[in-house]
C-alpha cells in the first residue's frame, strides 16, 4: 500500500482560545469546506465538543457526479493542542489527519499533516498522480482561504 502524505501550515491572527474553540467543533466543517463537495455532516454534534472516539458520518462529493458516505473517529485528542481524525469508512483506503495548534508571536500556527492512500493499487497510484493529490491540495487551499475570512 503507497501511503502519501501532505502537510499544510497557517498563521491565524487570533488566540488559542479562538482557534480551538472554532476547530474543535465538527459542526464547523461546513465552513472550511468546498461547497462543491456538496459536504453534509449527517450526526447531529451541534454545540458537541469534539472528543476521543465520536463518531461523525458524512455524505460528500469529492468530484462531480459522484457522492460517497464518509464515516471518522476522532482517535485522540489533546486540549488546545492537537486531535485527529481517521477514516473508518469511506473513499480512502487509509486516511488519517492530524490537526495541531502552537501559539506563535503572529497568532496560532495550525498544521495539518495528512496520510493517506489510495485503493487499487496502480489504478489508485495513477488517479492520486492525476487527481487526487489536487484535489486536495485544492481542498486545503480552500480552507487556507475560508480561515483567513472567518479570523
Amino acid at each position: 500500500m503507497k501511503i502519501y502524505q501532505r502537510r499544510f501550515e497557517q498563521i491565524v491572527p487570533a488566540s488559542l482560545e479562538e482557534v480551538w474553540s472554532f476547530f474543535s467543533r465538527p459542526e464547523n466543517l461546513n465552513a472550511l469546506t468546498p461547497e462543491d463537495m456538496n459536504f453534509q455532516i449527517l450526526t447531529d454534534l451541534d454545540g458537541v465538543d469534539m472528543y476521543p472516539g465520536m463518531m461523525i458520518a458524512y455524505k460528500v462529493s469529492p468530484f462531480k457526479g459522484i457522492t460517497m458516505n464518509w464515516l471518522t473517529e476522532i482517535t485522540q485528542v489533546r486540549d488546545h493542542t492537537f486531535f485527529i481524525d481517521e477514516q473508518r469508512n469511506g473513499p480512502y483506503r487509509m486516511w488519517h489527519h492530524q490537526h495541531h495548534f502552537r501559539e506563535v508571536e503572529e497568532g496560532i500556527e495550525m498544521t495539518d499533516i495528512l496520510h493517506y492512500a489510495i485503493p487499487f493499487g496502480p489504478i489508485g497510484r495513477l488517479a492520486n498522480a492525476l487527481i487526487v493529490a489536487k484535489r486536495i491540495d485544492d481542498i486545503f487551499a480552500y480552507r487556507y482561504s475560508a480561515v483567513e475570512r472567518i479570523f
